[in-house]
């Protein structure tokens, strides 16, 4: 028999066990038998075991499987908790499922989306261990040994972990989880992260994978308003292996400064922050971490501040009680557990402005600020240029040495002045004295 004609017979042959085939996988899907199988307990514990397995779980529960179409199926829900990789637990609601039937030849159920209608996922940072390998009956070889998830979809989702003893994560995201190789990628676009101390913020788009020795954040894209132009991104890695070692990167525009306030500042300073920080360290924690970074307000406006009140009062100044930066910028960087703040430029032209250096170090306060005021902001002082001696830039100068805590700062501004009015006991009577008068206004009124 002439070669050609072999490899006829034999493409014929293939062709037509092919068909057969096809005929009876058709029948076998359309098939009431396959349906109560389906529907059955054994299918259900045999899902629940490669679905755990599947997704790195100990184990899992699917509520009763219906059969809904010739390849999809739909249970009402899906648990799972313990898990031993980067999914922690996992809660599914509305669970549609649709099927690959090829699937079976390479032995693997195969399962071409997963749509849920709600789902809550807790993820971890975790430490790669051998998973246990269990025992199967001698017919398992000719059954699949595994569930391929192409693709896992939620409109839907709380993507949550643990962050200083309590839940913080993304809520209410449309979630797509797709495999890389036995781990699996996660694009979580809308909701809002909650994480306190930050201020609640929308979630635009974040893109998250986690394997057996590193978590790599591809992007992260925040911001108060997702409507307005300001953002916070950031990217990062850190190792969940042997070296767990994290290096992350962010930068912001045009972020709201009164959200990341203490209370007590929320209404008194106001502004856009715009900069930058690179965080890295041998290991998550503050005590091995070391970075730096750069910060500059725009449009900043101070106000309802109790010392520059007080300025005003002492100044006969109105203008002083609320201050509007023309410059507010500077730069900063750590190693655990000392903190350096430099190149600070604060101004609101015509009236003030600061330059120095500040340090911390173990919550020792170290630094020196070069103050300068507008000539018309001293004249309650007697002989300002006994203190202010330098003259440069349309301002008065001196320099205020900083000392003390963070806690409990010192500064050794005041004191100088307390001796200028020593040095003058006649102008200290009149500033008590003019006090006096305006307290006597405020309370009894007059002019």
């Amino acid at each position: 028999m002439p070669f050609r004609r072999k490899l006829l017979i034999l493409a014929a042959a293939i062709a037509i066990f092919f068909v057969i085939a096809s005929a009876l996988g058709m029948a076998l899907f359309f098939s009431p038998l396959l349906t109560r199988y389906v529907e059955g307990d054994a299918f259900r514990v045999a899902m629940e075991e490669e679905t755990a397995k599947g997704l790195h779980f100990p184990r899992a529960r699917y509520a009763p499987i219906r059969r809904t179409g010739v390849l999809t199926a739909h249970s009402e829900s899906f648990e799972a908790d313990s898990g031993q990789k980067a999914m922690k637990s996992l809660v599914a609601h509305g669970v549609t499922a649709k099927f690959d039937p090829w699937g079976v030849l390479v032995r693997q159920w195969r399962l071409d989306g997963v749509e849920v209608q709600s789902g809550d996922v807790e993820i971890q940072i975790y430490e790669a261990h051998p998973e246990p390998v269990r025992a199967k009956p001698w017919f398992a070889i000719f059954l699949p040994n595994r569930v391929y998830l192409k693709k896992i979809h939620s409109d839907q989702a709380n993507i949550t972990w643990r962050f200083r003893g309590e839940q913080a994560g993304f809520f209410g995201t449309q979630l797509l989880i797709t495999p890389n190789g036995r781990d699996f990628n996660y694009v979580a676009t809308g909701g809002r992260l909650k994480m306190p101390p930050v201020p609640d913020l929308e979630l635009r788009r974040t893109h998250l994978l986690i394997t057996k020795t590193l978590l790599t954040l591809y992007d992260l894209d925040l911001a108060s308003d997702s409507q307005s132009d300001q953002s916070i991104r950031a990217q990062g890695h850190a190792g969940v292996g042997q070296d767990k070692s994290i290096e992350a990167k962010a930068n912001f525009n045009s972020v709201p400064i009164r959200g990341w306030l203490p209370a007590e500042w929320k209404g008194r300073l106001k502004g856009g922050a715009f900069g930058d920080i690179h965080w890295t360290g041998k290991d998550p924690k503050l005590e091995s971490s070391s970075g730096g970074g750069s910060l500059h307000i725009q449009n900043g406006r101070v106000d309802d501040v109790p010392l520059l009140n007080k300025l005003a009062e002492l100044a006969r100044k109105k203008s002083f009680e609320r201050l509007d930066l023309n410059e507010c910028s500077l730069a900063f960087a750590w190693r655990y557990p000392e903190i350096e703040i430099k190149d600070i430029t604060i101004e609101e032209k015509g009236k003030f402005r600061i330059e120095g250096e500040i340090s911390v170090n173990r919550r020792l306060l170290r630094g020196t600020v070069r103050l300068g005021l507008a000539r018309e902001y001293l004249d309650w002082l007697p002989n300002p240029q006994g203190v202010f001696s330098r003259h440069s830039g349309g301002y008065l100068w001196t320099d205020v040495h900083l000392s003390g805590t963070i806690n409990e700062p010192r500064q050794d501004l005041s004191q100088r002045i307390i001796e200028l009015f020593n040095e003058s006991p006649g102008a200290y009577l009149s500033l008590m004295f003019r006090q006096f008068g305006d307290w006597l206004k405020k309370t009894f009124g007059g002019d």
